[in-house]
């Protein structure tokens, strides 16, 4: 029907069937959609802890879903955007109103 449905194999159903049952994890693909961003402004927009975000940042790169823009050393600032892969499990979720 819908060529997303199409484009999105079983890889990419398994990313947002992990995505979509944490409400941080949506929040930081939600954020990361917009654009390039650190943790802190992703928690302010999202309203969510600090701690909460940055775990889910991590369990998203661990995916390969987040990516690290900076250089691994830095450590204050971090910028984080999303991967190809990234972006397309966010339009799966958002086109389909899984979130």
């Amino acid at each position: 029907m819908g060529s997303n449905r199409q484009e999105c194999g079983n890889s990419c159903w398994d990313e947002v069937s992990y995505i979509i049952r944490s409400r941080y994890r949506i929040a930081v693909l939600e954020q990361l959609s917009e654009g390039p961003k650190i943790p802190t402004r992703i928690a302010e927009a999202a309203e969510f802890r600090l701690a909460h975000i940055s775990r889910a940042i991590q369990q998203l790169r661990e995916r390969s879903l987040v990516t690290l823009l900076v250089s691994e050393d830095q450590t204050k600032g971090r910028v984080y955007g999303l991967t190809n892969e990234g972006v397309e499990a966010w339009a799966v979720i958002f086109d389909r109103d899984l979130c």
